[in-house]
C-alpha cells in the first residue's frame, strides 16, 4: 500500500492509497502459476528414498560441481559486472546508449544459441580457438567452458539490477566527496558501492541462482562429463531418462538451493 499527500492546500495528514480490487485475482493467479508446479513436483518425491538418492556419488559430484562453477562464476560476474554498470549508469555516452541492449540480449537469447556462439567462439575452430590452441589452451569441454557458459548467462541479471540501483540512488553523494577531494577510485569505494549495497548484493544472488540452474549453453558449449562438466541440471536431464525418481528428488535439492539462495539475500537486503 503507498500513500501520498492530499492536493488539499493546508492539509497535514497522509491518505492512503489502496489497490484496485481486481489486481487481487491476476496477482493470485501469477502466485499459483509459480507455486503450485513446485507443490505438484514435492507431492512427486519418493521422500522414503530421498536421502539415499540425492547423496549417491553422481549426484554429490554434480552438486559440488556445480556449486564451485555457480560461485566462480559469480565472482567473474562480479568482476566484470560492477564496472560495467558503472559505466551505463554513469557515461553519457551516446554510443553506450546504443549498445546497451547489447548486454541484454543473453537474457533473451535461448540458451541453446548461446552455446553455439560460445562454442563459435572458443571452441577449436572458434574465432579464438585457433590462437588458444597455439598458446596450449583448450577452453570448450572443460569446467573453465562452464564457468564460461553460466557467467554469459547470468552476467546481465548483475548489471541490470545494480544499474538501476545506481540510477535510483543518483550522484549527490559522489560530487560532495569528490568536492572535499576524494579521489574517483575513494568515491566508488567509500560512498557509492556502500549506498547501492543491496542491489548489488541482489544482482550478485540473482547471477549466483541463474548460473546454478544453467543446462543449455552448458551442454552445448561444455558437455556432459561427469566430474568435470556434468552440473546437477545435467545429471538431472539424464537421470530423468533412466530413474524418473532420482530426477525429481535432484530436482527438489536444486529448487531448496535455490529457495535458499535467494531467501538469504532479501533477508539481508530487509535488514539493510
Amino acid at each position: 500500500m503507498t500513500s501520498a499527500r492530499p492536493a488539499a492546500h493546508g492539509a497535514s495528514s497522509e491518505v492512503a492509497v489502496g489497490l484496485p480490487r481486481w489486481a487481487y485475482v491476476p496477482a493470485a493467479l501469477g502466485g499459483l502459476l509459480v507455486l503450485l508446479p513446485l507443490v505438484a513436483m514435492a507431492t512427486r518425491v519418493d521422500w522414503g528414498d530421498w536421502w539415499s538418492l540425492v547423496t549417491s556419488e553422481s549426484a554429490r559430484v554434480a552438486l559440488g560441481l556445480s556449486l564451485r562453477t555457480a560461485a566462480a562464476s559469480t565472482v567473474v560476474c562480479l568482476v566484470l559486472g560492477v564496472p560495467m554498470a558503472l559505466v551505463l549508469a554513469r557515461s553519457g555516452s551516446r554510443v553506450l546508449r546504443w549498445l546497451r541492449p547489447l548486454v541484454l540480449v543473453p537474457l533473451v537469447l535461448p540458451p541453446v544459441v548461446g552455446g553455439i556462439a560460445l562454442l563459435s567462439t572458443f571452441g577449436r575452430r572458434g574465432l579464438l580457438g585457433g590462437t588458444l590452441e597455439v598458446l596450449g589452451l583448450q577452453v570448450a569441454f572443460t569446467t573453465v567452458a562452464v564457468v564460461i557458459a553460466q557467467t554469459f548467462v547470468a552476467l546481465p541479471f548483475l548489471v541490470v539490477s545494480l544499474e538501476g540501483a545506481l540510477r535510483t540512488a543518483g550522484s549527490r553523494y559522489d560530487v560532495v566527496a569528490a568536492s572535499l577531494g576524494a579521489r574517483p577510485t575513494t568515491v566508488l569505494r567509500r560512498v557509492t558501492l556502500p549506498l547501492v549495497g543491496p542491489g548489488l548484493v541482489s544482482g550478485a544472488v540473482l547471477s549466483f541462482a541463474r548460473a546454478l540452474g544453467e543446462f543449455g549453453a552448458t551442454i552445448t558449449f561444455a558437455g556432459s562429463l561427469q566430474g568435470t562438466t556434468r552440473t546437477l541440471p545435467l545429471e538431472i536431464y539424464l537421470a530423468r531418462e533412466v530413474d524418473p525418481d532420482a530426477a525429481v528428488a535432484l530436482s527438489s535439492v536444486l529448487v531448496v538451493v535455490a529457495v535458499a539462495v535467494i531467501g538469504l539475500a532479501h533477508g539481508r537486503g530487509g535488514a539493510r
